[in-house]
């Protein structure tokens, strides 16, 4: 009885969407708990939460099966997806910082294969959780600003707890290190879409 009126909390806290507008919406409103902003010394920094059913609708073609939504979600739900986003005035982090050949290979290489030992996830008790993988896809300039994809595994140390912090180390820009604290209940209770 206890567990079926946890499934009946945690369903009625769920919020579904019928249109992906309505969905991203709702998750980039920082009200939501979703997405957060910061700026440091000039560089902006934007930390979204991308659900899992962001994830399944990106994989699906355009028929689909009840079973393969299940599937995916079962798939994807294993794991936090967050978007980092950085920009210095309105460009990508590479166009408004290297100077020369060898500081901008400096730099695509840091992006590209060494941001797992500048962002760390940390849970409320202090342990690091170990990135699971991440993508970089190069824009080369046409961009607002530097995106990524970091992936994590939902370990029960993270999700048992009202939060948890993500950090990102300096990257050259003399900010420091930018730290956010990312509350775990809009997690449990992502937005999902309704598949038809």
């Amino acid at each position: 009885m206890c567990c079926i009126s946890a499934l009946l909390f945690l369903s009625c806290s769920q919020k579904s969407f019928s249109t992906e507008k309505e969905f991203w919406d709702y998750i980039k409103n920082p009200k939501n708990g979703l997405s957060q902003q910061k700026n440091t010394n000039g560089v902006d920094y934007s930390l979204t939460y991308k659900p899992t059913d962001a994830l399944v609708k990106q994989e699906l073609g355009e028929e689909y099966s009840t079973t393969q939504v299940d599937s995916l979600r079962k798939k994807y739900q294993e794991y936090i997806y967050l978007t980092l986003s950085m920009s210095k005035n309105n460009q990508e982090l590479l166009n408004s910082k290297v100077k020369n050949r060898s500081e901008f290979g400096a730099m695509v290489n840091q992006l590209a294969f060494g941001m797992a030992e500048k962002v760390n996830l940390i849970s409320k008790a202090r342990d690091t959780i170990a990135m699971a993988d991440y993508v970089y896809p190069r824009m080369y300039g046409m961009g607002g600003g530097t995106s990524m994809l970091l992936v994590y595994p939902r370990e029960e140390k993270i999700m048992k707890n009202d939060f948890f912090h993500f950090t990102i180390e300096d990257l050259g820009f003399m900010t420091g290190e930018v730290s956010f604290r990312v509350a775990t209940e809009p997690i449990k209770n992502e937005p999902r879409l309704k598949f038809k």
